[in-house]
C-alpha cells in the first residue's frame, strides 16, 4: 500500500492487487468500479465498507481510497470508464471481485464481459457492460443501464431506471418504478411491474419484440405502435388501429394517470393482463 498526502491534507491510499486479497475502508461515498471479464458483485451493507478479490490474473488491480471525499475506486490501470465499451477485441482480463458499501453511496460499475450483480443501493447507479450480463437487485434511486450485447435483469425495481442496448436483452421482474425508459436496437424488452398513480414507462425497440405485464386493476393510459410488428393485448378497452405503414393500440385503463408507451418499427408488442397485487 502506498500513502500520498502531507500533513493537514486530504490523504490518498493506493494498493496494487495481484492475488487474493481482502481490504477493509473507512466511510465511502462514491465507489467507480471496472473489471473486463470474470464476475463482479456490488453489494450494499450497514457494516464496513470491504473488498474482497477472490482470484485474479495478467495484470493487477488497482485501487485507491480518498480518505477526506470517501471515494474509492477499484480498476484495472489503462481501463477507462469511457473505454470500456471498446474492450470486447483485447486480450481476458479475468477477476472475481466482491465490494460491500453503504446504500446510500453513489456506484459507477464497468464490466466488458464480467457478469456483475448489484444489489441494494438507493442514489445514483449506473452500470456499463459490452457483453457482460448485469442483475439488479432491489435498487431504487436513479439508475442508468448501458450494454452492448450484455443483457440486464431489474428485480424489485423502485425508483427510475434508464436502459439502452444494441442488442441486450431487459428483463424487469417485479417492481414499482416511477420512470422506466428502455431503448434497444434488436433486444427483447420484458416487463412484469407495477405502476405508481405518477408512474411513466416508455420502451423503443427497432426489431426487439416487447412483452409487458401488468396488474389487471392497473390505472394507466396506453400507447401502442408498430410499423410492420404485430400488436396484442389481452385487456379488452384498448381501442386499435391500422392503417398502411402503421399499427397502434391505445386507450385508459381505469382513471388513467400513468401511462405507458411501446414503439417498434419491426418488434412485436404484447400487453398481457396478469393478477393484481
Amino acid at each position: 500500500m502506498t500513502v500520498a498526502g502531507d500533513e493537514g491534507a486530504r490523504i490518498m491510499r493506493q494498493w496494487t492487487i495481484e492475488g487474493p486479497e481482502h481490504l477493509t475502508f473507512g466511510p465511502v461515498t462514491a465507489l467507480d468500479v471496472r473489471i473486463v471479464a470474470g464476475r463482479l458483485a456490488v453489494l450494499a451493507s450497514e457494516g464496513l465498507p470491504t473488498l474482497e478479490v477472490s482470484s485474479i490474473d495478467s495484470a493487477p488491480l488497482i485501487v485507491t481510497y480518498d480518505e477526506d471525499s470517501g471515494q474509492l475506486g477499484v480498476a484495472y490501470k489503462d481501463l477507462t470508464w469511457e473505454g470500456v465499451l471498446s474492450w470486447l477485441r483485447t486480450a481476458r482480463r479475468e477477476s472475481v471481485v466482491t465490494l460491500t458499501v453503504p446504500k446510500s453511496c453513489t456506484v459507477n460499475a464497468g464490466v466488458v464481459s464480467a457478469s456483475a450483480v448489484v444489489a441494494g443501493f438507493e442514489n445514483v447507479t449506473r452500470v456499463k457492460s459490452a457483453a457482460g450480463d448485469i442483475v439488479l437487485d432491489g435498487v431504487s434511486g436513479e439508475v442508468t443501464a448501458t450494454t452492448v450485447s450484455g443483457g440486464v435483469e431489474s428485480r424489485a425495481m423502485a425508483g427510475d431506471l434508464s436502459f439502452q442496448s444494441v442488442s441486450g436483452d431487459l428483463t424487469v421482474a417485479g417492481g414499482v418504478p416511477r420512470r422506466l425508459r428502455a431503448h434497444t436496437v434488436s433486444g427483447r424488452i420484458t416487463a412484469d411491474l407495477e405502476l405508481r398513480p405518477t408512474g411513466h414507462v416508455t420502451f423503443n425497440s427497432l426489431s426487439g419484440d416487447i412483452l409487458v405485464r401488468l396488474p389487471e386493476d392497473v390505472e394507466t393510459d396506453v400507447s401502442i405502435r408498430s410499423t410492420s410488428g404485430r400488436l396484442v393485448s389481452t385487456f379488452d378497452k384498448l381501442s386499435d388501429a391500422n392503417r398502411p405503414g402503421s399499427k397502434s393500440l391505445s386507450g385508459r385503463l381505469g382513471g388513467g394517470m400513468a401511462s405507458l408507451s411501446a414503439i417498434t418499427v419491426s418488434g412485436d408488442v404484447t400487453l398481457l393482463k396478469g393478477e393484481n397485487a
